[in-house]
């Protein structure tokens, strides 16, 4: 569950950051790039943080 809101937060951040770089009239295909970089980033992250709360508990 706690991975499940991370990735949700993450998504929420990658559409921000995306919204902005739309407003500033960047090419979509570097949005979408940067975009995609941050979901990789979001997932690995993520599964570390839930990875390192298992072994803890």
């Amino acid at each position: 569950m706690t991975l499940a809101i991370y990735l949700i937060g993450w998504l929420i951040f990658v559409g921000g950051v995306a919204w902005a770089l739309i407003s500033m009239h960047v090419a979509q295909h570097y949005v979408l790039i940067a975009a995609v970089i941050l979901v990789g980033i979001g997932v690995i992250t993520g599964a570390t943080h839930a990875r390192s709360r298992d072994r803890s508990s």
